[in-house]
């Protein structure tokens, strides 16, 4: 989060009410379609209380960085997608928790005040120092942004692992039962994502932009706030689960799409 604040400037905000239609759309695409998805997979698979609390968490979750990378290579619009990730992640401070503790409270214990200050910490912190030493450290920012993108590789790479590693038991134990759905719902994510702005007037680069970041949501964040705030043990699983699929599925969305030409008019 903090090598995203060091790239926002307060008229990166601004910018976001220059394509309210498309942020407006992608962020009912992570709020509302997602959260209702995996609620849906795991219902349909069967998951017991606890792995399907964690499947609502993924799907509540705030798009992920990586996704930026991904809409790049898939000749999408790079700069809406910084946007939609940035709208989505301050949003997370008050969609998580809510979606959480409305679709959740009744299946297992859920600490919403925790999650709502564990998202201020984790997200909103960071990106607002990262942006005041933009503002105040330009020329040390300028030195260290090179670096940024590496650093952040890194660090998710060592959450994934972290995270798969501190479960990697009961992600045996659930089997195909559990990547199946997970898989469904960021390969499903990126399908309707694409199909459902693509079929309400969007045009195709916008289209490719939305279903990425659609798909591609902050499992090592989800990971981070099931383990410190959800009941359940297993609710962390479909979380670390997630972090691998996510990954691949947006990878493969942007390879696929990498090799089909967009209009120019598109």
């Amino acid at each position: 989060m903090l090598s995203m604040g060091i790239t926002l400037t307060p008229a990166d905000f601004v910018a976001v009410a220059s394509e309210p239609s498309s942020v407006i759309m992608q962020f009912s695409l992570c709020y509302g379609m997602m959260p209702a998805l995996a609620l849906g997979l795991g219902k349909v698979f069967g998951l017991d209380a606890g792995l399907l609390a964690g499947m609502v968490l993924v799907g509540s979750i705030n798009g992920g960085q990586a996704s930026n990378l991904c809409t790049y290579i898939a000749k999408g619009n790079v700069a809406l997608s910084v946007l939609m990730t940035t709208a989505t992640t301050v949003g997370a401070i008050l969609m998580t928790p809510f979606l959480c503790k409305t679709l959740l409270g009744a299946v297992v214990p859920v600490d919403a005040k925790g999650i709502a200050m564990s998202t201020i910490q984790v997200v909103l912190a960071p990106i607002a120092i990262g942006m005041s030493a933009n503002k105040f450290f330009p020329k040390l920012v300028k030195a260290i942004l090179p670096f940024a993108p590496v650093v952040g590789v890194v660090s998710t790479c060592l959450l994934v692992a972290s995270a798969v590693a501190q479960v990697a038991e009961p992600i045996m134990n659930a089997g195909i039962g559990l990547q199946l759905p997970v898989l469904l719902l960021h390969l499903l994510g990126g399908i309707v994502g694409y199909w459902l702005p693509k079929i309400t007037g969007f045009g195709e680069v916008k289209s490719r932009t939305m279903a990425i970041e659609t798909s591609m949501k902050s499992s090592a964040f989800g990971f981070l706030l099931a383990k410190l705030h959800f009941g359940d043990y297993v609710a962390r699983v479909p979380s670390a689960v997630s972090v691998v699929w996510m990954a691949l599925t947006g990878s493969l969305l942007a390879v696929v799409w990498r090799y089909i030409p967009v209009k120019e008019d598109e």
